[in-house]
């Protein structure tokens, strides 16, 4: 299992977990304002839909009137915090769609790898979803000089055969966050869990989201049970985040 350097130290004796990371100061930092205005400068340069600016004016005015005490956090959030720290060689994405996540990661760290997985359906969940190009123009307006590696086609299927293509390939930061059946999101979670670096960062969105509570029992049985992972999650406002830290190997 290769090791993450900005979240591990060695020395002979290793008195404590090498891991410093934990998935509770991972939410902690994305509640603060700092990473939430960070969040807000990314989405300012991106292209405008109906969910971009709602989510903008939602940061805005909860940072502006709560500050500090607000502590909202979600995906975009997250992988903002996560990135700051992390400082990801490696980030793998499953869906993608207009790319707001890969942009807030790339904005973050210009110079990560970045690995892309999505259906692009038109018009999906009644919002324009352009594909693969117009991700390429959304990062290119945030700075990323990394390689790009956008993969079209099912998840399950797309993700296993990338990964067996390049063995050598791990990952310091994953989100999932494709289809949210059961069988999916499961799927999604064991098929890139094996391939997350020592220290790294696991997330999945929409763990409160009221019309998909299968997500909540999916990561308890895939992640949060796990005795490699130290997990947590938000659910207080929007549709929720779950976060997980590799603390160590598997047995």
């Amino acid at each position: 299992m290769q090791r993450n350097p900005s979240v591990t130290f060695h020395r002979k004796v290793q008195w404590f977990d090498p891991v410093l990371m934990t998935a509770g100061a991972v939410i902690r930092l994305a509640a603060r304002p700092p990473i939430l205005r960070a969040v807000l400068s990314t989405l300012g340069v991106l292209q405008p839909d109906d969910y971009l600016e709602f989510v903008t004016e939602y940061i805005s005015r909860g940072t502006e009137r709560l500050g500090e005490s607000w502590g909202y956090a979600d995906l975009l959030t997250v992988l903002q915090a996560a990135a700051s720290v992390l400082e990801p060689e490696a980030y793998l994405e499953i869906g993608v769609r207009r790319g707001r996540s890969l942009s807030v990661v790339a904005a973050a760290c210009p110079t990560a790898d970045l690995y892309g997985f999505d259906l692009w359906i038109p018009n999906y969940a009644g919002m324009q979803n352009p594909g693969p190009e117009f991700v390429r123009t959304e990062l290119s307006r945030v700075g990323h000089r990394g390689r790009l590696t956008l993969v079209t086609g099912e998840s399950q299927q797309t993700v296993p055969a990338f990964l067996a293509d390049h063995p050598e390939l791990y990952f310091d930061l994953i989100t999932v966050d494709g289809d949210h059946a059961a069988s999916s999101a499961t799927q999604d979670l064991r098929n890139v869990l094996p391939r997350l670096k020592l220290g790294g960062v696991v997330a999945l969105d929409d763990i409160a989201h009221p019309q998909h509570p299968e997500l909540a029992r999916c990561w308890e049985e895939v992640v949060a049970s796990n005795p490699s992972f130290d997990t947590a999650r938000y659910s207080e406002l929007g549709y929720g985040v779950a976060v997980g830290v590799r603390r160590r190997s598997d047995p």
